[in-house]
């Protein structure tokens, strides 16, 4: 397959005018931590979130410019950080959430970096390895997730995070974004086809019966260049195609205007918005009657200039509808509000017009 991408001028350039706008800080100042109910393998739980600051993923510093809608390479420190202080960076945040509430109860860790956290250029075998050994120390935490892009999942490197964790679920959190290689390769500028991700998944499931090793999904809702109505049903074809080729789990993580990106350059120009609550809502339900495994909607940014947007009467009421039916996984009830009328003329006519934002302002 030719993975020529018409972005290739395009993105490189937009990438190195937004890394020359960003102030160095060291790393310890590009940690972050939190914690929230979540839903777990084994039910409702909490996890907490660890971002670590790595040199930066190695996609976007390849010359490719990095995905389209992606500004975290902005949040790291470029350089290169050692191990002794990576590990000292967890231990830190860690520890920070370990005091604002005790791990008592199903509790997972999502260990977030800029790149891929299997890449050992980004986190070396020795971090890795102090970092999985901490965790292993506490018993109520039953999974620890990371994210990678495919090509860093191999036999070896699985088997040795497994072994480090014998009794937690270790799950590897891919982005695929689309299940279509046209909008992951053209709009989103990811750099691998889905035979890259089929191949990932398998080594993954391959080590099952050895190891207590899972995959997980990302998948964007909206992609740049892609119209409200196609957005809804590539979401939808993309998880189904997830649960054939045998992940476990499905995250979608609906555009929000991150500083820096091509997204962001067409949503200041008003050729792009991020997608309506209300496709968000339609996607989870279509999706949870489609699908057998657990699917998750991201809201973070709902309800934000920069993120999806229905209407100031409704924004909170269906982002605390859809976060409930998250941790429950049921199908959110019918809602109705008087800016629905919108969102359905804009699903209706958006492919029509070839629009990829919104045909009525909204607020």
């Amino acid at each position: 397959m030719n993975t020529q991408q018409p972005l290739d001028n395009l993105l490189p350039e937009i990438r190195k005018k937004a890394l020359k706008k960003v102030d160095a800080r060291p790393p310890n100042q590009l940690a972050a931590s939190w914690s929230g109910d979540d839903l777990l393998y084994s039910g409702p739980g909490r996890t907490i979130f660890i971002v670590l600051p790595t040199p930066g993923c190695a996609w976007a510093l390849s010359g490719s410019g990095g995905c389209s809608m992606c500004s975290y390479i902005a949040d790291s420190p470029l350089q290169e950080v050692s191990s002794e202080e990576l590990v000292e960076i967890f231990k830190n945040e860690f520890e920070r959430q370990i005091k604002k509430q005790t791990i008592d109860g199903p509790t997972a860790i999502k260990i977030f970096v800029s790149g891929s956290f299997l890449n050992q250029e980004e986190v070396s075998e020795d971090a890795q390895k102090e970092i999985f050994n901490i965790l292993n120390e506490y018993s109520d935490i039953e999974e620890v997730i990371v994210e990678s892009r495919p090509e860093y999942v191999n036999e070896e490197v699985l088997k040795s995070c497994c072994s480090l964790i014998p009794n937690k679920i270790f799950e590897v959190a891919m982005g695929l974004e689309s299940a279509d290689d046209n909008i992951r390769l053209n709009r989103i500028n990811k750099g691998f086809t889905r035979k890259d991700f089929e191949k990932a998944v398998a080594v993954i499931n391959r080590l099952k019966s050895d190891f207590n090793v899972q995959s997980k999904v990302y998948l964007l809702v909206k992609p740049v260049l892609t119209s409200e109505s196609e957005a809804i049903e590539d979401a939808i074809k993309s998880a189904e195609y997830a649960e054939e080729v045998g992940v476990g789990r499905i995250s979608f993580c609906p555009s929000t205007i991150h500083k820096g990106t091509l997204m962001e350059i067409l949503w200041r120009r008003g050729s792009y918005q991020p997608p309506w609550i209300w496709s968000t809502l339609e996607i989870v339900r279509r999706v949870r009657s489609s699908v057998k495994i657990p699917v998750i909607m991201d809201t973070a940014g709902f309800g934000t200039r920069r993120g999806p947007y229905n209407c100031k009467k409704c924004n909170s009421k269906l982002k605390n509808a859809i976060i409930e039916s998250n941790i429950n996984q049921t199908i959110p009830e019918e809602f109705d509000c008087e800016c629905k009328n919108k969102w359905l003329a804009d699903v209706q006519y958006s492919d029509k017009t070839r629009s990829t934002t919104n045909l009525s302002k909204r607020p």
